[in-house]
């Protein structure tokens, strides 16, 4: 039987996932989104042009692929919409080349209003959601009071939805909040037509028979390893479960079925929001690499805040997820640079350690290596590496135990080097 391989990020999101799935693509049959929601941008270039999806699987724009929507999915109708509109100029085969989980939770209006309230009230002690309702979704999930996707087409529909509206409304009522609800209803109904219009079933069934038939699964993962529910940097964390495991429970499918992990990381550290950021760079060093970088959230447009590479973080997300192969990304980011760093270890009260720790406060430290610049990193192969980015690989490579077999040296799908 066919194996799952799964993609998914080491670090806080925005390390170039959808990149990846899209240079992967043609190698498989399927791709599917296990968790997340529309607080994810999964940014792709090619052809010169620029496209960001929030919930689409990043494999839409190979013709005689399969894109799967997963249960562990939470999905915004009117933000897929949106892009199912976005993709038109493509004249891509949509409604052949898409399904989505009857299991999905729904993101409705009055989710999203939730969210901004439970932000505002928390005034400095935000943690920096995207207010694009994933939250509040996941604690009706978790509440069993939800909407899910197959209920839209269910005769007592808008029944269930108002139920579910009134007890968010009582919620509000309890905030210093103001809102209007009838622009975002009307919306909200116009792009439940268009999610009609689309396959909604059991996709565990048909994940798993594809299995069975030999076709071979790419799972896409969202966000990053330190923002998982569990294991990440909480309480600024988002609301999945981000490492490979949720790839069992966003699909349906059993751990024997997983394969190889794909593991990708930025060639240094980015994070939008709020939250500890052990290897943060700040003032001037840092303002330059999120501009080099173009650093600017995908999805919120926020500029991310920037630092080196940090590598008890990275192997803390390999050890959780059991990578199999790196990928490195936006290795051209740090070219140009006369020397740079790497955090190598933490301390606190004169110990050190490699652990991630539980809460990582003021009175740790960073230990740093330092490491020989390079010029700049247009590469036709991975043999024309400099010996200074050679070092920094191998260093990563020993360090962690993991080979890094993909490296990107900009942003276009031939800036993809794979190891020879």
């Amino acid at each position: 039987m066919a194996k799952v391989d799964i993609l998914l990020g080491l670090q806080w999101g925005d390390e170039g996932k959808g990149k990846v799935v899209d240079f992967l693509t043609p190698k498989y049959d399927i791709i599917a989104r296990f968790q997340g929601g529309p607080n994810a941008g999964h940014t792709l270039e090619f052809d010169g042009k620029k496209h960001v999806l929030h919930q689409i699987p990043s494999g839409i724009f190979h013709p005689g692929k399969m894109n799967v929507i997963g249960n562990g999915v939470v999905l915004d109708p009117v933000t897929f919409s949106r892009e199912i509109d976005g993709l038109k100029p493509y004249k891509l085969d949509l409604h052949n080349s898409l399904i989505i989980s009857g299991k999905a939770q729904l993101i409705i209006p009055t989710h999203r209003l939730l969210d901004q309230a439970y932000e505002k009230a928390k005034g400095e002690s935000k943690i920096g959601s995207t207010l694009r309702g994933i939250g509040p979704t996941y604690q009706d999930k978790m509440a069993r009071v939800g909407i899910r996707a197959a209920d839209i087409n269910e005769p007592d529909f808008e029944s269930r939805y108002n139920e579910l509206k009134k007890r968010h409304c009582e919620i509000l009522d309890h905030y210093d909040f103001d809102y209007s609800l009838d622009e975002w209803e009307n919306d909200f109904f116009a792009a439940l037509e268009v999610l009609r219009g689309f396959k909604i079933m059991n996709t565990e069934y048909y994940l798993n028979n594809s299995l069975k038939e030999g076709k071979s699964i790419l799972a896409e993962g969202a966000q990053g390893s330190l923002l998982d529910i569990d294991f990440g940097s909480y309480p600024f964390v988002t609301s999945s479960n981000t490492i490979s495991a949720g790839a069992c429970t966003g699909l349906g499918i059993s751990p024997k079925s997983i394969g190889e992990v794909f593991g990708i990381f930025k060639a240094y550290c980015t994070r939008v929001g709020s939250g500890p950021f052990p290897t943060e760079l700040h003032g001037q060093e840092g303002e330059e690499l999120r501009q080099k970088g173009r650093e600017f959230g995908a999805t919120t447009g926020r500029p991310r805040r920037c630092g080196w590479l940090d590598i008890p973080a990275l192997n803390y997300a390999v050890m959780l997820n059991g990578v199999t192969q790196l990928f490195m990304m936006k290795a051209d980011v740090l070219s140009g640079l006369d020397e740079l760093s790497m955090g190598t270890s933490y301390i606190r009260s004169e110990t050190e350690t490699f652990e991630f720790p539980v809460n990582f406060t003021s009175e740790w430290k960073v230990k740093y290596e330092v490491f020989k610049g390079w010029e700049n990193t247009s590469f036709k192969t991975y043999d024309d590496f400099p010996e200074s980015f050679r070092t920094y690989i191998q260093y990563i490579e020993e360090t962690i135990g993991v080979p890094i077999n993909l490296v990107s040296v900009g942003p276009d799908r031939k800036d993809t080097l794979l190891k020879s």
